[in-house]
């Protein structure tokens, strides 16, 4: 959990693996550059569907809310239980497209095409402030929430985290003696890294590697998702960025470099939300759903939809229902 920076996106570029499309959608995909805000027409995220605006205020049965998912798997499984959330205590909403990056759904944040989006302490603080040096989870979400802009709120962060790594196959583990970050100091400069484009210019990134490890990789060719894990198991990069619930870790036995050095900060799962459709009851939901989320479920949750296919809405209501919130 590829995306900081998830991310380095997020988790989100995340963090940055394999990314399942959405299948909550309640409009078409659309390409980035309209939601972005292209001339030459209206952006269909910032209505619903009788024309009226996305999110408006009043009782919780008259409130809309659209919850936005970035372009992978995890923030699409959690944008669909937000609004299935929701929807359990009456509010009308719904999960978006996926969206892009996260400079791009920070815009829709700002404009109103969305209202509500799942994200990653760590990452979305070092987007605001590229010096945060805290790594202690509960000092970062302290941090985050001094950082949102006034029009966003963060509600309470789950224990549910998925980070940034360096990831090696088990042979190049074994090859290399390498178990820890700071043991790639001597190779990493005849290896390649497969990474989201993030992840070049990111701080939790190739800068990152070399300014906290001194390390730096012949190349990072830039491939997320399944193409990213492939690319690994086949031998076409020697290390990749992926995320740490990504089930294809485990499923293909690769080794997880310990980030001794501490670059990638926590990356604990927080809705950040509009101010003005954070109610009580829209609060009380995401802070429902935030005291129930795991890592462990994080990483159940994407192998039914990676692994077992099963269908991204199917997934979220039963894990509502499992967890008393549907």
């Amino acid at each position: 959990m590829t995306n900081p920076t998830h991310r380095v996106a997020r988790r989100r570029t995340h963090r940055p693996t394999s990314r399942a499309a959405l299948a909550l959608v309640m409009v078409p995909v659309l390409p980035v550059v309209v939601l972005a805000g292209c001339g030459g027409g209206s952006n269909p995220l910032s209505t619903s569907p009788t024309g009226a605006p996305a999110a408006t205020s009043g009782s919780a049965g008259a409130l809309t809310i659209k919850v936005g998912a970035a372009d992978y798997s995890e923030s699409q499984v959690l944008a669909a239980i937000y609004a299935g959330a929701l929807k359990a205590k009456g509010i009308n909403a719904s999960a978006s497209s996926p969206i892009g990056s996260r400079e791009v759904y920070l815009k829709a944040l700002g404009d109103g095409s969305i209202n509500v989006m799942p994200e990653y302490t760590g990452s979305l603080a070092l987007y605001y402030d590229k010096t945060l040096s805290v790594t202690d989870p509960q000092q970062v979400y302290d941090a985050l929430v001094k950082l949102v802009p006034p029009t966003l709120t963060v509600l309470n962060r789950s224990a549910a985290e998925d980070k940034n790594s360096v990831t090696v196959t088990k042979e190049t583990a074994d090859r290399l003696k390498l178990t820890r970050i700071s043991d790639l100091t001597s190779t990493a400069g005849g290896l390649t890294m497969g990474a989201p484009p993030e992840f070049a210019v990111r701080a939790q990134g190739a800068p990152g590697l070399k300014r906290v490890y001194g390390i730096t990789f012949k190349s990072y060719p830039a491939m997320k998702g399944q193409q990213l894990v492939q690319a690994l198991k086949n031998g076409q990069v020697d290390a990749a960025n992926i995320f740490t619930t990504d089930p294809a870790i485990q499923a293909n036995n690769f080794v997880v470099l310990d980030d001794d050095r501490k670059l990638f900060v926590p990356e604990n799962v927080v809705p950040l939300v509009a101010k003005s459709v954070a109610t009580p009851e829209v609060t009380g939901a995401l802070n429902a759903v935030a005291d129930k989320l795991t890592t462990e479920g994080l990483r159940d949750l994407l192998t039914k939809v990676d692994v077992e296919k099963k269908d991204v809405a199917a997934v979220a209501a039963e894990w509502l229902k499992a967890n008393g919130l549907g």
